[in-house]
């Protein structure tokens, strides 16, 4: 079975994570891609009990789609590296991938 695990990070983190995923065996790629994004939270109490809703800032997205057996070594790394300690850090999920086709290892006939 597979899953996909999507990540929503600081751009600045996208060096380190990518150098920790070289050390999983058979790691199996992952798509980037830019974008932007605000996040709800809550704000600190000497801030006043209201929800906040701050400004875009520039983010990365992974996308990778991997076995079962690669999940939680691949979300140690994104939670351990991608994190720096503040709001705003990002974001990891992971769903269930029902069918997975890499194009590359299709054979394609044409008939004619």
């Amino acid at each position: 079975m597979k899953k996909e695990i999507k990540a929503i990070i600081p751009p600045q983190r996208l060096a380190k994570i990518r150098s920790a995923f070289r050390n999983i065996k058979e790691f199996p790629g992952m798509t980037i891609t830019k974008v932007e994004g605000c996040g709800h939270y809550l704000a600190k109490p000497s801030q006043g009990l209201k929800d906040e809703l701050n400004e875009y800032t520039p983010k990365v997205r992974i996308d990778i789609v991997a076995p079962d057996e690669l999940v939680e070594g691949i979300l140690q790394i994104l939670v351990e590296v991608g994190q720096m300690g503040q709001v705003g850090d990002g974001i990891v999920w992971v769903t269930p991938v029902e069918r997975m086709i890499r194009l590359s290892e299709q054979i394609i006939v044409f008939d004619c």
